[in-house]
């Protein structure tokens, strides 16, 4: 009996040791434990605690504004309200969605939509203007809250819209220079963020915590909000009169290649341009391609006369009318008898064009096409830009040079067209045109500043010069833009009437046409370089007739608000009075 109550002592013994063996190791083991979620992980779990209870929502900063060369507002933000929702608070979402659909002008299922599946905040409206926020406000309703945020709002409304551009829900540049210089008109964006238990329900009352975001820089422009207005009410006059599929004017400082005015039409309007045809927003003066037709025969002069394969007195018969270019006939508008080579231009023959061009030939003529900026992009700081199209004199068929003498077979925009006048208008240099002389940060301090840029030199000083003397007949007695002429000033210049390929014969259509005149004034010191052009107008096709009075009316206006001196002293004064 001994020996078995001896045993069973043991046996508990062992028992009692391996439960206390077995609760110490359990409890050291629970200290490691907490050790190492105190200790040792305390950084990531508090992380990992704190995104559970909060939720962080991005809100956008407010843009900086963009302003014209004199500092006028083009481009602003204002400060508006979006509304949100917490739907733990909300006891009747149905109810909740009936009250507010019709101050929101929303139906009651999009609002139902919006808070379906989240707990602590949903947006249900972004930006609203200050009536619509009292109006929620008054409704005093639990489960509603605002947050103030920035919209952008363009002051001039259509006036400049394809420069300008716009921006997206969340201030992001989309269009224009709001697309182009994003990075440093946008600033930095803030954040709310919303607190919550282990419910999802809201910690705080107002149920959120607020980060105000950082402002961006601001734009100031080449463009001149005068200038851009008288602009675009003549190109309206045009297509008030004239109703094209199209049209664009720029005007330039040839100088400098500051951009002082660029329009298209049709255009829209930033502030109101949801569900309008995205095509209306494509900049056609940078982002289309068309033959040119006659304002080409610029660069076959400037090509010749620096080549010196004609002279400006030297005479052509072009009598005939038609000239025969590797197999096919090519003919002028009218028959003009013999013309000086100042007149072949002056008076636009594709005959004597044709028989110049071909003196150049492919090579030469390829390499002046090229220098003066025609298959490749301006470099303008607009998103869009095309680079037209210019084949290689490998590719050029029996005919080609005689169609590229005369604007055909060639792609170009019509900022590429005026900035190779402006070339010959300032002596000789090809400019890259622009948009902003400077970026400046929130505190007004200048952070970027751009400076005149000559691309090339593509003609001597003296061969523009020469260049002026025969554009300046084209608006003179015999020329064909004598619409163009004004008073006061001397216009150097050229007409362009350039078929269209017709769509469907694919063949040159004897109704569709680009008209266009391009120019510069005054014309022995420019101060401006214009260039209209109309697509397709209806009623009239002739450059001179349809563009060159839109270029008279904007160049006059133009010279007057800047003040510059003419040959009239009496006019200067009255203005300068």
């Amino acid at each position: 009996m001994e020996d078995l109550s001896g045993k069973r002592e043991k046996s508990q013994r062992a028992r009692i040791f391996v439960l206390f063996c077995t609760v110490c190791f359990l409890f050291f083991a629970a200290i490691a434990r907490l050790f190492y979620l105190q200790i040792v992980d305390h950084s990531s779990l508090s992380l990992r605690a704190e995104k559970q209870h909060q939720k962080s929502v991005s809100i956008e900063s407010k843009r900086g504004a963009i302003y014209d060369r004199q500092g006028r507002e083009l481009a602003v933000s204002i400060d508006v309200e979006s509304v949100y929702g917490v739907p733990v608070d909300i006891k009747d979402a149905r109810d909740f969605a009936a009250k507010l659909a019709p101050i929101l002008k929303m139906s009651r299922r999009e609002i139902l939509d919006k808070l379906e599946g989240r707990k602590n905040f949903a947006w249900l409206a972004r930006k609203v203007d200050r009536a619509t926020a009292d109006k929620i406000r008054a409704l005093n309703i639990k489960g509603v809250g605002f947050v103030s945020e920035s919209k952008r709002f363009y002051p001039k409304g259509t006036l400049a819209s394809f420069v300008l551009g716009f921006t997206g829900m969340d201030n992001q540049g989309l269009e224009g220079l709001e697309r182009t210089y994003d990075k440093y008109v946008s600033g930095s964006s803030g954040w709310l963020m919303v607190e919550r238990d282990a419910l999802g329900r809201s910690v705080f009352p107002e149920g959120l915590n607020y980060q105000a975001p950082a402002p961006g820089g601001e734009l100031v422009l080449t463009l001149d909000e005068v200038i851009q207005y008288i602009s675009e009410k003549e190109l309206d006059n045009v297509v008030s009169k004239y109703h094209p599929k199209s049209a664009a004017v720029i005007v330039v400082d040839p100088r400098t290649g500051e951009i002082l005015a660029m329009a298209a039409r049709p255009d829209f309007n930033p502030d109101d341009r949801y569900g309008k045809d995205p095509s209306h927003w494509r900049n056609w003066a940078i982002s289309d391609q068309y033959e040119p037709g006659s304002t080409f025969k610029m660069v076959m002069a400037s090509a010749a006369l620096s080549e010196k394969v004609v002279g400006v007195s030297e005479r052509f018969d072009c009598s005939a009318g038609v000239i025969k270019v590797g197999g096919s006939m090519m003919h002028d508008a009218h028959k003009s008898g013999v013309l000086t080579f100042t007149e072949v231009i002056q008076k636009s023959s594709n005959v004597g064009s044709i028989m110049v061009g071909m003196r150049l030939g492919p090579e030469k003529y390829y390499k002046y096409i090229r220098d003066f900026g025609f298959g490749e992009r301006t470099g303008v700081d607009l998103p869009g830009e095309t680079s037209g199209m210019v084949l290689k004199p490998s590719r050029w068929s029996g005919t080609s040079i005689g169609a590229i003498s005369i604007g055909q077979e060639v792609g170009v925009t019509p900022l590429q067209i005026l900035m190779a006048t402006s070339a010959i208008a300032n002596g000789g240099n090809l400019m890259r045109p622009y948009l902003v002389s400077e970026v400046r940060d929130a505190e007004g301090n200048v952070i970027k500043k751009t400076e005149p840029t000559v691309v090339r030199q593509v003609i001597s000083e003296k061969v523009a010069q020469k260049m002026t003397q025969i554009l300046k007949t084209v608006s003179e007695e015999g020329g064909t833009a004598t619409s163009a002429r004004i008073q006061e000033f001397e216009v150097a210049g050229k007409t362009g009437t350039a078929q269209k390929i017709d769509p469907v014969s694919k063949r040159y259509s004897s109704h569709l046409y680009v008209s266009s005149f391009v120019g510069y004034v005054p014309a022995d010191d420019p101060r401006l370089a214009i260039i209209v052009v109309v697509n397709e107008p209806k009623g009239a096709i002739y450059g001179g007739v349809v563009a060159a009075p839109a270029f008279r009316n904007i160049a006059d206006q133009a010279l007057t608000y800047l003040n510059v001196p003419s040959a009239n002293k009496e006019r200067f004064l009255l203005v300068s009075n």
